[in-house]
């Protein structure tokens, strides 16, 4: 024992030479009824002094520095525990720490620099982790992350779904992978994959509600932050393996994990491999009830009920088949006071873009050769992403700064979009983003960190239907935030700085659509989009407050400013993937007697700026607990799209009849009647900045039955207004669900129902959305002797094959969600 306290203690000296000796803490983690509790998780904050309990519960944690440190404790279904201690220059023993149990889930967070974990945030927080991500792993991140409470889907088809949180999308909601953005084109447009794998995570987190002080202002609206192991920090050697078929898409997919290595180095290597076919539906993909009457009894009198586009086909979603792979491999050198890390990622997905019915023109040309005809006219995405990170955490001992935790990433992102066998855009996106937390020791009760975040995207979309022009985006940014523990008050504080500048490269383009003159439209050039620099200045304090044993409070109040992205500014063209015309905030619709024009306008842009409250209400301990939060956001300048119910040409040789079948004109085509009867082409939508006002409640009560039956019912609620009246369009409905887990050592079953009401809550030339129940249910039956948690499985979503139609979705009246499928599989560890 006192040869390995000298080694330690010469090591220590070796690496930091002003250092003091570190001693040992060590210990027993025991139950209420003071059984030992088995593997939990012990470690120091902002330290790399880690371990975990044998059998009998008992710990040595190795190398603590001297002084006031905060030590915490972790343990499934036990409730999180944290302690301040005081390290002298003996070893500290015979500590004894009973934990308290809970009915739920208490996952530690990476998403903050700060420790938390999903029960001690001011703001609610949600982790996937184990399991439970497994079984809700889907094709894409916004439909594995579709039920967490809070959380909706934007849902573009099956294969192209972004999460949304709280009623936000796009640039406010920021997608990360390991804590950096995932670089892809997915914030552009809802036609974009997220380009980040779910097959391969450890766990996902969910920030809900701004989260900028951390991100920047591309997360006014929140996180979700893609957990991996592609950068390993331990020499353990672990095989994560997934074999699964479903049935609704013929899909078939298979996922590997490996972690392994040697003295100092650990390795990396993950992959996968997906392939599904169009998948089955209940009934018509077109929503009948969203056309008018005009239309329907034309449409009859035309095809006389034959089949001629793809959402014709009763049964089945055409083009909606999709194909994916990718792998990872990484390394790593552990030092002692930490790691140095690198990885690197390859990801290929073909993917058909659903609810395009073009080029059906005369019938008598195309007798017999429908099949060849949809195969040449389908709209699809082929994608492709090479990600390169570097990811190092370092702790100090008895030095100012006690940790730096570096992460650094390049992107090379390409997706093109396809027509009848011809590219009509291609996205390129290279992308460069590093950050430093830089962690400084505890000063009178005080911890926290200072971050220093650089982040540059330089985005092209090329071709005839490009609807952005190219653009590079810097953001160069500092943060503080702090915390302290006043007894049982947590009290958070921080402010982030930021410099955005939005380089646009090209002239602008005017559009008209002068029939007088040549009957077609016209683009012309228009002087020169100018360069737009914003400093958006962020600001929050947060409040958890332990007021009883097993019960907190949680309080946020904050105020965030978000530059606008370079689509809301610069677009104006077709963009094939959604079936609009986007216009950017710099340019002006103009309607003529006859015609529309769209012209640079001279309006100045403006931040967005946003005040934000949340309050959270947990209990946390015992058979039952629950989750309630209630958010108010008021925000001025808020960009969105409006429909404007006018029309223009996408440039495509159409027929006429095709254009009578386009899905988007048959759903705005209403409120525009007395100026474009006879119109074709896509319907405009134009960024606009209001004042809005959103606001709403979680909540999730969780009820442990019996020692196997666990019993959870959510619900959450959104409104959505624009300060002098009316709606905000695609805001998810209210819904209230269930779920009954019952879990053995052999076996565990789950039943969900969720119900999702109607929203007649709609913005101008918005449809309504019926109401729907889902009912999904899965069983796990663990296999003894075949490795580690192997489980045979099968799950069932949509049991009851009902016809469900996403109200945030572009596609809501030509893509229902998927019908009856079954999900069998086995998954497992070595």
């Amino acid at each position: 024992m006192q040869t390995r306290k000298a080694l330690v203690a010469l090591a220590v000296a070796a690496t930091f030479s002003n250092s003091a000796l570190a001693q040992n803490v060590s210990g027993q983690i025991i139950d209420a009824a003071g059984k030992p509790v088995a593997n939990a998780e012990v470690h120091v904050e902002n330290s790399k002094a880690r371990t975990f309990t044998n059998d009998q519960g008992q710990f040595v944690l190795e190398g603590v520095n001297k002084g006031e440190v905060e030590l915490h404790v972790r343990a499934d279904n036990f409730n999180h525990y944290h302690r301040e201690i005081q390290v002298t220059d003996q070893n500290l023993t015979g500590l004894s720490i009973s934990l308290s149990p809970t009915v739920m889930e208490i996952i530690d967070i990476q998403a903050t620099p700060l420790h938390s974990s999903s029960i001690e945030s001011a703001l609610p927080i949600s982790v996937l982790a184990g399991d439970d991500l497994r079984m809700k792993q889907a094709s894409t991140l916004g439909e594995t992350l579709k039920n967490e409470v809070g959380v909706h889907s934007s849902y573009y088809g099956p294969v192209a779904s972004s999460p949304i949180i709280r009623g936000f999308d796009g640039p406010r909601v920021l997608i990360t992978q390991n804590g950096l953005d995932v670089g892809d084109a997915s914030r552009v447009g809802a036609d974009h994959i997220v380009a980040t794998e779910t097959a391969t995570a450890t766990q996902i987190e969910v920030l809900r509600g701004p989260a900028t002080l951390f991100y920047g202002s591309g997360a006014v609206g929140g996180v979700v932050n893609v957990v991996d192991e592609r950068v390993p920090t331990s020499t353990d050697t672990k095989l994560d393996y997934l074999l699964q078929h479903g049935t609704v898409a013929d899909e078939d997919e298979a996922s590997f994990s490996l972690n392994t290595g040697s003295g100092d180095f650990a390795l990396h290597l993950d992959g996968f491999w997906r392939d599904s076919n169009d998948y089955d539906i209940p009934g018509f993909a077109e929503n009948e009830a969203a056309h008018d009457d005009e239309h329907e009894e034309e449409h009859e009198d035309e095809h006389e009920g034959e089949e001629h586009g793809e959402e014709e086909v009763e049964g089945t979603l055409a083009n909606s088949a999709a194909e994916s792979s990718g792998f990872t491999i990484g390394a790593s050198y552990l030092l002692d006071n930490g790691f140095i890390g690198f990885s690197y990622g390859r990801l290929d997905r073909e993917y058909g873009i659903p609810g395009h019915g073009h080029g059906h023109g005369e019938e008598e040309e195309h007798e017999g050769e429908e099949h060849e005809e949809e195969e040449e006219e389908s709209v699809f995405g082929d994608l492709e992403q090479d990600r390169f990170q570097i990811l190092s955490d370092l702790y100090f001992k008895d030095q100012f700064i006690s940790r730096v935790a570096s992460k650094l990433a390049y992107t090379d992102y390409q997706h093109q979009e396809i027509e009848g066998g011809e590219i009509g855009t291609t996205f390129k996106n290279d992308s460069l983003e590093a950050r430093a937390d830089v962690y400084h020791k505890e000063i009178n009760g005080w911890n926290g960190a200072f971050t220093l975040h650089y982040k540059d995207s330089d985005f092209e979309a090329l071709g005839e239907e490009a609807f952005t022009p190219p653009s590079e985006t810097t953001t160069l940014a500092f943060a503080w935030l702090e915390e302290k523990h006043y007894g049982d008050l947590l009290v958070q504080l921080g402010a982030r700085i930021e410099h955005v500048e939005l380089t646009p490269s090209g002239e602008a383009i005017e559009h008209h659509d002068d029939e007088h003159e040549e009957e077609e439209e016209h683009e012309e050039e228009h002087g020169m989009l100018e360069e737009q620099s914003f400093t958006p200045v962020s600001a929050s304090v947060g409040l958890v407050w332990d007021y009883q044993p097993g019960y907190n409070l949680g309080f946020s109040v904050s105020y965030s400013e978000r530059a606008p992205s370079a689509q809301e500014l610069f677009s104006n063209g077709p963009h094939i993937g959604t079936n609009t015309f986007e216009v950017g905030a710099l340019y002006d619709v103009v309607e003529h007697d006859d015609h529309v024009d769209i012209e640079l306008g001279d309006q100045d842009v403006d931040i967005e700026k946003s005040f934000n409250i949340d309050l959270t209400w947990r209990k946390f301990e015992g058979d039952f607990g629950f989750i309630v939060s209630a958010f108010y956001n008021q925000i001025d300048d808020y960009y969105y799209q409006q429909d404007t119910g006018f029309f223009m040409e996408d440039g495509h040789e159409h027929g006429e009849e095709e254009h009578e079948e386009e899905g988007h004109e048959e759903e705005h085509h209403d409120e525009a009647d007395e100026h474009h009867d006879e119109e074709e082409g896509l319907p405009v939508f134009v960024y606009r900045q209001d004042d809005v006002d959103l606001y709403g409640v979680e909540a999730e009560f969780i009820y442990q039955v019996s020692a196997p039956l666990k019993v959870s019912v959510f619900t959450d609620y959104i409104r959505a207004e624009l300060s002098d009246g009316g709606d905000l369009p695609r805001i998810p409905p209210m819904r209230i669900g269930s779920q009954f887990n019952y879990q053995t050592n052999s076996f565990a079953a789950e039943l969900a129902v969720t119900h999702y009401f109607k929203q007649d809550d709609v913005a101008e030339f918005e449809t309504e959305t019926d109401s729907y129940t889902m009912v999904d249910a899965n069983f796990n039956y663990y296999l003894d002797g075949f490795g580690a948690d192997t489980a045979l499985f099968i799950k069932g979503n949509n049991l009851t094959d009902e016809e469900a139609r996403v109200h945030s979705s572009f596609l809501k009246d030509d893509a229902p969600l998927p019908g009856r499928n079954i999900t069998v599989g086995i998954r497992g560890s070595f």
